[in-house]
């Protein structure tokens, strides 16, 4: 699968952004979709991720993102978007999207995804 990620940019502290990634191929029938980040001088961490329609499409998120993003899919565009609020500037990063086959308890884990977008910027200014 190839994944495209694009909405990132500079925002304010407070603001909001909505970052997209679109997939090739039936992504939301085989992958379970995930956003990951890396700032800098950081290591890559997990952001949110959605399970495949045949999983439930379950969404998990990470606790420092909890009540500020949300992770959604639209099956028809077969994108898969992440919403921003209340952004910090804790929050600026290069934003990832990837796809993975594994088990659902693997999803937090950058390893266990095959497919990876190019990353899109977001900065959040204080």
């Amino acid at each position: 699968v190839q994944l495209q990620a694009s909405g990132g940019g500079l925002v304010q502290a407070g603001g909001s952004l909505r970052l997209s990634c679109a997939a090739s191929g039936r992504t939301f029938n085989n992958y379970h979709m995930g956003w990951f980040r890396q700032g800098p001088g950081k290591e890559r961490e997990f952001v949110a991720a959605i399970s495949r329609s045949a999983s439930g499409g379950k969404t998990f998120y990470a606790d420092s993102v909890k009540g500020r993003f949300a992770i959604s899919g639209d099956k028809a565009e077969n994108t898969v978007y992440l919403e921003m609020n209340s952004l910090r500037p804790e929050d600026t990063a290069v934003y990832y999207c990837a796809a993975s086959t594994t088990v659902l308890s693997g999803l937090r884990v950058p390893d266990y995804y095959h497919s990876w977008g190019q990353g899109t910027q977001v900065t959040v200014s204080s």
